[in-house]
């Protein structure tokens, strides 16, 4: 599941890297013991090269040692920060650093690799400081480089006073150990189209293409890519807390950080002071990965609706009609005149798709995307090219996240290796639900076609009074990450507390426009106190129209997924 912010042709799975946000919206967001909480945890794997997999305690695995033999090194050499490189574009006082750990932690002594750390300082007193805050905001294949700038933002200030704020690139991507499946330039050719009912000629045409794309990372990583994982994205946290100091973690995962985050609470629930679980990915193994796509495609149908909703109800500004099927067909019309002209020549229905499926995911995209469609309606085509075709120079980046999305997926978890069942189950979905299913599914099509090992997911679980209170924020009407994930992970994690944002669907919601979940998050990372097994707070405003776009900026936040 990813959530990944870049323009280009773009799908849907949760969970995050580079994200265009428009201007002025808010921002979210001791040696292990590597003992499962609840009785023996497994880690098995399954596919190709392991057909029978062996379930062996969780706390007497190599990979458990490896990770305690990897942090007792990190903890003795620590991190070294100084000045960041310029290819990062973070200024002073962000500093930068490395670690080091296994490629392989079942061989701690084996092949390394390094991953980049940023870190600001906590601008409170000494008394104030309470550690280290490590924020992932999400992916597989999303970077948390530009956490540390955070530290200035107003809903971020209190926190930042107590607290250095950690951000990093996990295994992948960025500058550690980055992976490619694929020649950035071919991956993000544009214009191109995307049918939301393909015919058979089409479906082809994408099998070929996931089949070439899954050789590629095998081509391009070697059979390293088969450790790119979410079990070792949790183990990499580990070292990471090791070498910055820290006897225990306090952790931030938003979408996908979620599901490394509750992998990282199950193997090592006495290594956790204080961690928050933001729009929180459906853990039940059965969900990993493949069905938690189909329900994202249906989640994403219903939030679809919201803004086209919103839309007809402000007819007045936008003229794109008074009812939610006014507005569909407003979209259709565009869709099937871009998919004959592309916008700009550089936006057809590929990039049309990734521009409005912002929508589903963020408030902030309402009215600015309401206003490049009408516009466009109307035989100005500058605002959706503007915000819709792709970003120039941002080729490499895309790829990069993409291959790590692809690869860490794939790796999770068995997948569906026959086209049929890929075929009836999306042709299904696309009956009731159109506007993302065939997308999403043409992105992860490649596990289909995958090579490497897959790994049977991980039961997250922990046992009463094994793990400290954790908090677990939720918006109702999430599509990236649908709701009832939050209420399984509650159910998983014992004594986890749940606020929930009613009657909202922006994803990721800490540090937002939300007073209320502000609040809760706050009290709890400064405090420890939760505020019980459930909270409730009532909806942020919706949007207000706008006849005119701002313009958008860079910043670091789940957004939607590239799709190859």
């Amino acid at each position: 599941m990813r959530a990944v912010a870049l323009y280009g042709a773009l799908g849907s799975l949760v969970l995050t890297a580079l994200a265009t946000t428009p201007a002025g919206s808010a921002t979210p967001p001791r040696t292990p013991d590597a003992r499962a909480a609840s009785g023996p945890a497994t880690e098995q794997v399954a596919g190709p090269a392991a057909a029978r997999p062996v379930a062996v305690p969780a706390d007497g695995t190599p990979e458990a040692r490896g990770t305690a033999a990897a942090a007792a090194r990190a903890a003795k050499a620590g991190i070294h920060f100084g000045r960041c490189p310029k290819t990062e574009d973070l200024p002073k006082p962000v500093e930068c650093g490395r670690v080091s750990v296994p490629l392989d932690y079942a061989r701690p002594d084996g092949r390394t690799i390094s991953l980049t750390v940023s870190r600001v300082r906590a601008s409170g007193t000494r008394q104030a400081r309470q550690g280290a805050l490590i924020f992932n905001p999400g992916g597989p294949g999303a970077s948390g480089m530009q956490f540390p700038l955070y530290s200035k933002l107003d809903e971020w200030r209190p926190l930042a006073r107590a607290y250095d704020f950690v951000g990093y690139a996990p295994r992948g991507v960025g500058r550690s150990a980055p992976l490619s499946c694929q020649d950035p330039a071919q991956f993000a050719k544009a214009p191109a189209n995307s049918p939301i009912h393909p015919d058979e000629e089409y479906k082809a045409l994408r099998k070929d293409r996931a089949r070439d794309y899954a050789r590629g990372c095998s081509l391009r990583a070697g059979s390293g890519v088969r450790h790119y994982t979410s079990l070792n994205n949790a183990r990499d946290l580990d070292v990471i807390r090791a070498a910055l100091g820290e006897q225990k973690l306090n952790f931030v995962g938003a979408s996908y950080g979620t599901y490394f985050g509750a992998l990282y609470a199950t193997l090592f629930p006495g290594h956790v002071r204080r961690m928050v679980f933001d729009s929180a990915v459906n853990p039940d193994p059965r969900q990993i990965w493949y069905r938690n796509n189909l329900d994202q495609s249906q989640a994403f149908e219903n939030r679809w609706a919201d803004w086209r909703r919103w839309v007809a109800e402000h007819d007045s500004v936008y003229h794109l009609g008074r009812t939610q099927q006014d507005v569909l067909r407003s979209y259709e019309k565009a869709r099937v005149r871009i998919e004959r002209k592309p916008a700009g020549g550089r936006v057809g229905s590929a990039q049309l798709q990734a521009a409005f499926l912002q929508v589903g995911y963020y408030d902030a995209y309402w009215a600015r995307r309401a206003y490049a469609l009408s516009e466009y309606l109307r035989g100005n085509a500058k605002p959706l090219t503007e915000q819709a075709a792709p970003q120039e120079g941002a080729a490499e980046a895309e790829e990069n996240g993409n291959a790590v999305y692809t690869a860490v997926e794939c790796n999770d978890a068995p997948w569906p290796t026959d086209w049929r069942t890929w075929d009836s189950d999306n042709t299904a979905l696309a009956r009731v639900a159109p506007f993302e299913t065939w997308d999403n599914a043409w992105m992860n099509l490649p596990c289909a076609y995958w090579t490497q090992p897959r790994q049977k997911p991980l039961d997250v679980r922990t046992a009463a009074r094994a793990l400290p209170p954790v908090l677990i924020l939720a918006a109702e009407r999430d599509a990236a990450t649908p709701y009832k994930g939050a209420l399984e992970l509650q159910r998983r994690l014992a004594g986890a507390s749940l606020v929930t944002e009613r009657r909202a669907g922006t994803h990721g919601v800490a540090g937002g426009e939300n007073a209320c979940v502000n609040r809760h998050f706050e009290t709890y990372l400064l405090r420890g106190e939760t505020p019980g097994r459930h909270a409730a707070c009532g909806p942020r405003p919706e949007p207000r129209p706008e006849k005119a776009a701002k313009p958008e900026r860079r910043d670091k936040r789940a957004v939607p997924k590239p799709v190859i």
